[in-house]
């Protein structure tokens, strides 16, 4: 049974039933899941968290679904790195890299979609859809395939192809809107109004942010019930930022760990930057921008959630970053290089930015901090073809390589 009791607006505290529900009627604020603290306090601890399955699905007292509705596709539960090789090149102390890149469609947003299709399907749903930049679409369309759900996913015409490849590969339904990210979220906001479908980013939305919380749950429980004192995580609409703060305040507020403080620096690229670009100019007013970035998955030039990200950095003393694009390729090299995850360019924009926020004193390099990768790289294999190395091409004979070894560049630094 779910301890979720109504949806609450964010702005003037209003209530509202648990229904496909996003914007409060009288202010137009978003809602957000309200839950039975007591109820909720009176079940969990540690013991029942660890006992439970090697998923998100571990928290479900802190999820807004009931028992037989999840769609379970084994999210979550990825690993807590040590990034030990990272941060000495990085000169930090303890440094820690959550590796969402092995969830089942390779992102995070495995995440937030096991949540708001199980609510959805909980709610008598029939068809999933979601406005997306890529990985939010390769994750409804797993998620509709598991549940037996048709899936409709909305994406910007000019996204990767292995993004693209990452959803037709489940059969959904595929529309490719002429514009941006911006474009297509419009274009679903009016269908959400007239279809009856579920779209997990708009008006199943309340549910689907909740996933991000299992975020901070995860690394709290692996870094040995504990939270971390810094965090870099990417922002593009900024909700997965302000959801991970949550969760580490949850445990908090349930005893699970201390009550410590908890430093959160958000990053982006500089071609998609309204939420650093507000930070850096100290307001709390959103200037919407046109994304120009390869970093697509974070391009969002309106972001929904960007005021409450602000306030989050500003609560916890925290900032925000903007790499060029030129960064983000190394940001992707260096986490490949030193610790040996492959991460699309969103994980380089969070490894550039953590590099930046060392430089620019936003972080203390003593101190632990956990960086979130949220997606697998062969998603954006052509932002990093042409940096990597290249094969040494020879003939199957002994002299054919010792000749075209001789002259590689990489023989000067493969031992033996």
């Amino acid at each position: 049974m779910t301890y979720a009791t109504s949806l609450t607006c964010r702005e003037c505290s209003r209530e509202f039933p648990l229904d496909p529900l996003h914007v409060c009627d009288f202010c137009f604020g978003p809602l957000e899941v309200a839950y039975d603290h007591d109820g909720i306090q009176s079940k969990i601890s540690r013991e029942r968290i660890e006992s439970g399955p090697r998923s998100i699905w571990r928290y479900k007292d802190l999820l807004p679904v009931d028992d037989e509705f999840i769609v379970d596709l084994n999210v979550g539960w990825t690993p807590l790195l040590r990034a030990d090789r990272l941060a000495e090149q990085l000169g930090m102390r303890e440094l820690y890299i959550k590796n969402d890149t092995c969830n089942p469609s390779w992102s995070f947003k495995d995440r937030v979609v096991a949540v708001a299709s199980s609510r959805a399907r909980q709610m008598g749903f029939q068809t999933l859809a979601c406005a997306s930049t890529g990985n939010l679409a390769n994750s409804v369309s797993a998620h509709a395939a598991r549940a037996g759900m048709d899936a409709i996913v909305f994406i910007p015409h000019d996204l990767e192809a292995g993004k693209v490849l990452g959803s037709a590969v489940y059969n959904p339904t595929i529309v490719a809107v002429n514009g941006s990210y911006d474009d297509v979220n419009r274009l679903c906001s009016e269908l959400a109004d007239n279809r009856q479908w579920a779209f997990v980013n708009i008006n199943v939305r309340p549910y689907y942010a909740e996933g991000s919380r299992t975020l901070a749950y995860e690394v709290a429980e692996q870094l040995g019930w504990r939270a971390p004192r810094q965090v870099v995580a990417p922002m593009a609409s900024g909700s997965l930022f302000t959801k991970i703060h949550k969760g580490f305040q949850e445990f908090q507020r349930y005893g699970l760990i201390e009550d410590t403080p908890i430093r959160m620096i958000g990053a982006q690229a500089e071609g998609c930057s309204p939420i650093t670009t507000a930070w850096r100019g100290g307001t709390t007013n959103i200037r919407p921008v046109k994304p120009d970035t390869i970093a697509k998955s974070l391009a969002i030039g309106n972001p929904a959630d960007g005021y409450y990200a602000l306030k989050t950095m500003k609560r916890t003393d925290g900032g925000a970053t903007g790499v060029s694009d030129a960064e983000v390729v190394e940001g992707i090299q260096l986490l490949a290089e030193y610790e040996g995850v492959f991460a699309e360019t969103a994980g380089g924009v969070t490894i550039a930015g953590l590099r930046q926020a060392i430089a620019t004193e936003q972080i203390d390099p003593d101190e632990t901090t956990v960086a979130f990768i949220t997606g697998g790289g062969l998603k954006t294999a052509d932002a990093i073809v042409e940096h990597v190395t290249q094969p040494i091409p020879v003939e199957g004979t002994l002299q054919s390589f010792e000749d075209a070894f001789a002259e590689a560049p990489q023989a000067a630094t493969v031992g033996g």
